[in-house]
Order: C-alpha cells, then sequence, then structure tokens
C-alpha cells in the first residue's frame, strides 16, 4: 500500500449541486465575476477523489449503514440502526454527496472534449485528454457500481454510451428530472467503461496523469489500468448468476489484460491527519468525541476463533479492535441488542475501533489484491492457492509478521466455498458497502447474527436474561437503501417508473443482480 502525506489543495471557485442531474442553473445565478471562471482539471480530480471517498465511507451510509449490516460494527448506544431502522435522511446524504463528485467528474471530461478548453485541460502536468478521459471513466464507474448497488435503478451517465436511458448529469440543456437506467443496463455499461479507459491507459503505461494531484495512484496510468481491470473482475463477477456468458468474457480478458498482483497495486485513498481533511471514522469518532461505534461480537468472537469456521485465533485481532480499557480483554458489542439494552455495556467493557483503522490519516481502500485473489479462486472452483493468496495478502496489509502470517495459514481449514468467502469477508473490513454487496449476493458467511438468534445471553441485576435478535424493519439484512425523499417530489415521474420495474422502494425489495 503507497503511503503519503497528503495537504489538500484549497479549491476556489468550484460550484457544487447536490442534485443528480446539474449544476448550471445554480452556476448562472450564482457566478462571481471575480473568481476565475475555470478551474485546472488537476484540482477537480483532487476534489471529486476527496467528495467520492468521504461519500463512500461517511456515517450515513457506511458506519451507520453498510458497516453495520455487515455486523463488523454494533452500535452501543443507537441499536435500533442494528436492527435496520435507518433514517430517510441517510439515503439523500450518500446521493446528494455522490453525484456532486460526479457532476465534477464529469466537468473534467467536458474540459478535455470541448474544442475550446481541451488544449488548455492537457497543459502542463495534467496529461493528455485521452488518459484524463479514462481515469475518470473508472471513477465514474466506481461511482456509479456503488449508487446501483445501494439503490438499484438510479439515474446514469456513460461517456461511450448514448442510450437514451443514461440521462444523468446532462447540461446545456440542463435535465432536471432525469431518467432511472435499470441496473442490468448501468452494470453492463460500467464493464464496457472500464475495458475501454484500461485499454486507453495501457497504450501509454509509463505516462503519468493529473500528476501529485491524484490521491489514489500519483498519476500512474499503469497502476489506473491494472485498477479498471480488476474493478472489472468485482464487477463482472456480481452478475455472472445473470449474465454468464457475458461476465465469463469479461473476467477473462481482464485477467489477461492485467489485474492486481500484490498489495502495491491496491487503490486506497489516504488522508490528512491536519483538519478538516481526517478520515470519516475518526470524525466521527475523536473529533466528534463519541464512543459508539464498537466493534461487534460476531467479528471478535471469529477473530478469537469461537465463531465460524475457523477455529484459530486470528492475528488481524489488534488491528481491527481495542482491548477494553477494563480488563484489557477484547469484547464485542452484542450485536443487534433492543434499545432498552444498547448501554447495558459501558464503553469500558466493549471493544471499539483499533487504532490501525482509526488513524485520522487512515488509507481508505476502494479495492485490494486480497479481493481480487478470492475472486480468483471462486473463479477457479474455490481453489486453494489463490485461497491462502488472498488470506496472506489481507494479513499482510494489516502489517501481520511474517511469522504469524505463516502460523495463521499453516492451521486453515482446506479450501471450500464457505472458507474462501468467509475469509472474503474478513479481508474486506471497514470496506463497507461492497462487504454488503458480497453478503447479499453469496449469503455468506454463514455465522452473521440472524433473526431469532440469541446475540446475548448472561445476568442483569442478578436475573438471567436471553436477548434475541429481531429487526425493527424487514427479516433479513436490507437488500437496499430507500430513495432519497426529495426524488419522490422533484422527479417523481421518473422515481415511480423505477418502482414498476424494481419494486416498491422499502430496505426488503432486491436489486436486480440479487434477485
Amino acid at each position: 500500500m503507497k503511503i503519503l502525506n497528503i495537504l489538500y489543495t484549497t479549491v476556489i471557485g468550484i460550484s457544487l449541486v447536490a442534485s443528480s442531474c446539474s449544476k448550471s442553473k445554480f452556476a448562472d445565478i450564482n457566478t462571481d465575476p471575480n473568481r476565475p471562471a475555470s478551474v485546472p482539471t488537476p484540482t477537480l480530480l483532487v476534489t471529486a477523489e476527496k467528495q467520492l471517498v468521504n461519500a463512500l465511507r461517511s456515517e450515513e451510509v457506511s458506519l451507520r449503514g453498510a458497516q453495520l449490516f455487515a455486523q463488523y460494527f454494533s452500535q452501543n448506544i443507537y441499536s435500533d440502526q442494528s436492527r435496520y431502522q435507518i433514517p430517510t435522511a441517510y439515503s439523500d446524504n450518500y446521493w446528494t454527496a455522490t453525484y456532486k463528485s460526479l457532476n465534477n467528474l464529469n466537468d473534467i471530461i467536458k474540459l478535455n472534449t470541448n474544442e475550446s478548453t481541451k488544449a488548455i485541460a492537457a497543459a502542463g502536468t495534467a496529461g493528455t485528454n485521452a488518459n484524463q478521459i479514462a481515469i475518470v471513466r473508472i471513477l465514474k464507474s466506481y461511482a456509479f457500481q456503488s449508487l446501483t448497488d445501494v439503490f438499484g435503478n438510479i439515474p446514469y451517465e456513460s461517456y461511450g454510451n448514448k442510450d437514451p436511458d443514461f440521462e444523468a448529469l446532462q447540461q446545456d440543456p440542463d435535465n432536471l428530472t432525469p431518467k432511472y437506467a435499470s441496473q442490468e443496463k448501468i452494470y453492463k455499461d460500467i464493464l464496457n467503461e472500464l475495458q475501454q479507459a484500461a485499454d486507453t491507459l495501457l497504450k501509454s503505461p509509463t505516462v503519468k496523469t493529473f500528476g501529485s494531484a491524484d490521491i489514489i495512484y500519483q498519476g500512474y496510468n499503469a497502476s489506473w489500468a491494472k485498477f479498471a481491470n480488476s474493478l472489472r473482475l468485482r464487477v463482472a463477477n456480481r452478475i455472472k448468476s445473470k449474465d454468464a456468458a457475458l461476465a465469463a468474457t469479461h473476467i477473462a480478458d481482464a485477467i489477461a489484460k492485467g489485474v492486481f498482483t500484490s498489495n502495491n497495486d491496491n487503490a486506497v485513498f489516504k488522508y490528512s491527519k491536519t483538519s478538516p481533511n481526517e478520515a470519516p471514522l475518526f470524525r466521527a469518532t475523536v473529533t466528534a468525541n463519541r464512543k459508539d461505534f464498537a466493534v461487534s461480537n460476531v467479528l471478535i468472537e471469529t477473530l478469537q476463533g469461537t465463531r465460524g469456521p475457523f477455529k484459530i485465533a486470528d492475528p488481524r485481532l489488534s488491528k481491527f479492535a481495542k482491548p477494553t480499557s477494563s480488563g484489557n480483554t477484547y469484547f464485542g458489542q452484542p450485536y443487534g441488542l433492543p434499545l432498552s439494552a444498547g448501554n447495558l455495556f459501558p464503553v469500558d467493557k466493549i471493544s471499539l475501533p483499533g487504532d490501525a483503522i482509526n488513524a485520522a490519516d487512515y488509507g481508505e481502500v476502494l479495492l485490494e489484491y486480497a479481493e481480487v485473489t478470492f475472486i480468483l479462486a471462486e473463479n477457479n472452483n474455490w481453489d486453494q492457492a489463490n485461497y491462502e493468496k488472498g488470506t496472506r495478502a489481507s494479513l499482510e496489509k494489516w502489517g501481520v509478521s511474517q511469522e504469524d502470517i505463516n502460523g495463521y495459514i499453516s492451521k486453515l481449514p482446506t479450501a471450500t466455498k464457505e472458507h474462501v468467502l468467509s475469509q472474503k469477508y474478513l479481508a474486506l473490513f471497514n470496506q463497507s458497502i461492497e462487504a454488503w454487496s458480497e453478503i447479499r449476493r453469496t449469503g455468506y458467511p454463514l455465522f452473521l447474527i440472524k433473526k431469532g438468534d440469541v446475540t446475548w445471553s448472561g445476568t442483569v441485576d442478578g436475573k438471567p436474561v436471553t436477548y434475541t435478535f429481531n429487526p425493527e424493519v424487514g427479516e433479513a439484512i436490507p437488500s437496499r437503501l430507500v430513495y432519497p425523499l426529495k426524488e419522490q417530489s422533484t422527479n417523481k415521474s421518473n422515481y415511480q417508473a423505477a418502482l414498476a420495474q424494481q419494486g416498491d422502494d422499502v430496505i426488503n425489495t432486491k436489486v436486480w443482480w440479487n434477485k
């Protein structure tokens, strides 16, 4: 993993609008003649990257959403959120923030395609028009995949496909009521976007694009091409039960053209130690002085070897969690307690997130080598070699010693579907939306707490007590989040058309790839 100290550029003159369609109307009435009319594309890129990762790992969709759904965390105060009582405002904030990033990314493409600006856009260290567009297509694909995984059908825009259903981000004239594209169309177009972007970058692999403004890869084309192909592997694997032939074609092509081969290839956005650019979890805990995000008993017990298929101590435990401040032991907050018992265990009696994941300058992982190897294992009949490679890669990423790594792997049970997907679950820790998506796709790991399971049993005030897990909404892990409320009023006809195709706007309506 590449580690850099980042000083983020202060962005001046960027107008941002929180809609899925356009921001030029706002710009028309809010233009300051004393500020620059255009912004260099590297500045737009660093802004968009940070906006995107902030949205993906925000409190709303990640810490109080997907991170709870995956049972990595468990709330020790607002335990109703662990039982799927999710405020609709969380959808609004995630939707708005991600489309802000997409608008800025799209501006880079416009500056690199408009005849009056493309020469300026490519000046200095920014790189060629074609390479800038290729990198932006990759980031847009990542953002749109995350959005559609959370909601299902969404307004979508493609660089290479002018499908009439792809109406998002349209300007000149503004389209304030874009259609919702089907998830099937979105997924299949993302595969093409990633393939074409990687092919473009592989024509000049030693070239740098955007320079140091690119926080993720510092502009290296070859790294971006590997990221595109590895992301294509993920996307194709997600839909192989819906279109096996298409998925197989893209999986084979992505592997042939080059996917991640070590942790040095990992796609990581590293935050800064200085305000206001600290990592989302740090802001939600240290900056906000809150201790309600605890590591769940599900994860702690799995890493201790008392839950799930791995009956061995996992050396990642000390990386993921802190020992309790009272007793110096690891104890996970019981997952999904009723609200009346949410504070049953004082903060000094439970394990909070470890320093490794709660650092101000934490590197948020967008995709990593371990995930790639587990996908390869899945597509090679759950083979032992990739199973061990993926496990080793995850342990190495978290800084576990080689002695401990070798000892752990030597005790692993033989590769099976359950074992590979359970190790993948551990490797995806803190990558909340992707972990939640994989649980929905596969049904693994099997050791997650389900409705009716005992989540904690013990003595309270001298009396025996047993708490079982009972969701407040739905019967099982949410299949999606509901659409933002504003879409029901400002884009009502297209919102209703999306529901007619997809199903009711509730959390247990499955998205296309999960049906």
